[in-house]
């Protein structure tokens, strides 16, 4: 159903990943697409880690599903690369964008680097790798399209960020990083209330990207595997990032969204509200489902996970909860 058609969006590190299915979603349901990535044509660099993905891939990715998508190439840690790319979709929309997804990271293969070991084993431009094209880009990012949705009074702007704002995951940088996109979406979201634009952080569960699924292999092969990560592993509960694509393709077609303005969104869960499935017809649960805790606190209950109530954990208690002792 193309119910975003006459929208414009905006999708920010769209080469592969999350970013990638997000916006094929979007032009499915009849967005014109804008996209961002540092790689226009078809690359595999060792910054990559030997995966591909590329501006014209995801292009084409969209037109496969029948839809429109602009593809600029930007390096979000240029503000004048950013600032071209808004003065361009001014100029070609007549001043329109309709959705903003704050997506863009450029830390993935800092993080595999890292991993396994203490912030202190490494330089101290780890947070820059983590939170530059990241954190920042984002804030800059809104920057320029609050300044755009403002004037039309209209707009929602959605920043990716993770179950790492709350609980320990990827190390320091990365949690004090994502925990300031919620916060980022949450402060946002009070000054753009007036103007009726929306602003919302929203959390996938594990998503198999070609990154993580690269990275659980390495910790197959290196044995690697600890409480922490051993559902990374396993694949447990895994989604693919079009069901993000899907959720937020829900959420600019909802005429009620400003109702979720400034909270954190989970996207399981906002799945099970819009009836969304993903690409191979199931529905994860939510990562703060009793379906999806216990079963990682008592491994042997993975085989039974059709017994465990879908019960979702308030959030207070779960922030309870992480604070004493951090669960992934």
């Amino acid at each position: 159903m193309k119910h975003l058609e006459g929208k414009v969006a905006l999708v920010t590190g769209a080469t592969r990943g999350i970013g990638k299915g997000i916006a094929i979603s979007l032009g499915e349901a009849g967005a014109i697409v804008y996209i961002t990535g540092r790689s226009l044509d078809k690359s595999i660099s060792p910054a990559n880690n030997g995966i591909s993905g590329s501006l014209e891939e995801t292009r084409a990715a969209i037109e496969e599903v029948g839809g429109v998508c602009i593809p600029v190439p930007v390096d979000h840690s240029n503000d004048e690369q950013v600032r071209s790319l808004f003065d361009r979709i001014q100029d070609e929309q007549h001043g329109q964008l309709d959705l903003l997804v704050n997506n863009v990271f450029s830390g993935v293969q800092a993080l595999s680097d890292a991993q396994g070991k203490p912030f202190w084993d490494f330089e101290p431009s780890l947070w820059d790798s983590c939170n530059n094209v990241g954190l920042r880009s984002h804030y800059v990012t809104s920057v320029f399209a609050a300044r755009m949705m403002s004037k039309r009074n209209s707009g929602l702007i959605c920043t990716i960020s993770s179950w790492g704002g709350l609980s320990y995951i990827f190390g320091a940088a990365y949690g004090v990083g994502k925990s300031g996109c919620d916060r980022l979406a949450a402060d946002m979201a009070v000054e753009l209330k007036p103007y009726n634009i929306a602003s919302l952080s929203l959390w996938p569960g594990i998503v198999g990207t070609e990154h993580i699924s690269r990275l659980t292999s390495q910790m197959n092969e290196n044995n690697a595997t600890n409480q922490r990560n051993s559902l990374l592993v396993e694949r447990y509960n895994w989604e693919t990032p079009l069901l993000t694509g899907r959720v937020v393709a829900a959420l600019a077609a909802d005429s009620s969204v400003m109702l979720r303005t400034g909270r954190v969104q989970i996207v399981a869960e906002l799945a099970q509200h819009y009836k969304l499935v993903d690409q191979n017809g199931d529905r994860p649960v939510s990562l703060r489902s009793l379906r999806f805790l216990m079963p990682f606190a008592l491994p042997v209950l993975r085989k039974y996970t059709w017994l465990i109530p879908d019960l979702k954990v308030p959030w207070l208690l779960l922030l309870l909860t992480t604070l004493k002792s951090p669960q992934i």
